[in-house]
């Protein structure tokens, strides 16, 4: 798998100081993405032992909230078994550190339903991630008022409460929030 960047100190990829990975490789192309670079699965640079050591010293930080997934696409096939090996690495890590993790996919539709990938790996990247924001970007809901995602369609879903239920649960609050209005936990 190769990634296109490590972003050690992001604070636009879910709530608090949070360490990125962008991953490459994305079929859905949407109209407009803002790293379209990363659709190419050859973009970037090879995901290595050195990378996962990287990962870990930025997020072994008391300041850093989490970890954030991003691409690219980290559900394509491709990069499933690598994505896999991460989440888990960070989970066992940093229990306490949350993991939000970014998808063109829709939760019910295809990840759940396993018509991505392998459906239990798909299933094992699922249990380390506690947020996920599913659903491909459209430029024509696309507004800068919204939190944590880039158009109106997407979700933000507890992940651990959506597997418990079998249907996607929305993170209590985040989906109507703005990013001027308080508290996305309320």
């Amino acid at each position: 798998m190769n990634y296109a960047v490590i972003k050690s100190f992001d604070i636009a990829n879910g709530p608090g100081v949070r360490v990125s990975l962008f991953v490459s490789g994305c079929r859905h192309k949407c109209k407009n993405c803002f790293n379209s670079e990363a659709w190419d699965f050859g973009y970037g640079h090879p995901f290595t032992e050195d990378t996962l050591k990287e990962i870990t010293d930025s997020l072994n930080k008391s300041y850093i909230e989490g970890f954030s997934l991003l691409g690219g696409e980290p559900f394509e096939p491709e990069n499933q078994p690598e994505v896999c090996k991460i989440l888990k690495h960070i989970k066992e890590n940093f229990p306490e550190k949350t993991v939000w993790c970014y998808t063109g996919f829709d939760f019910e539709k295809q990840l759940l339903k396993g018509t991505v990938g392998d459906k239990e790996t798909v299933l094992e990247i699922l249990k380390n991630i506690d947020v996920l924001v599913d659903g491909k970007f459209v430029e024509e809901l696309n507004s800068p008022d919204l939190l944590f995602r880039g158009s109106s369609n997407q979700r933000i879903i507890d992940v651990k409460t959506s597997l418990n239920q079998g249907i996607a649960v929305w993170l209590p609050g985040v989906w109507q929030r703005t990013m001027g209005s308080g508290n996305i936990y309320e």
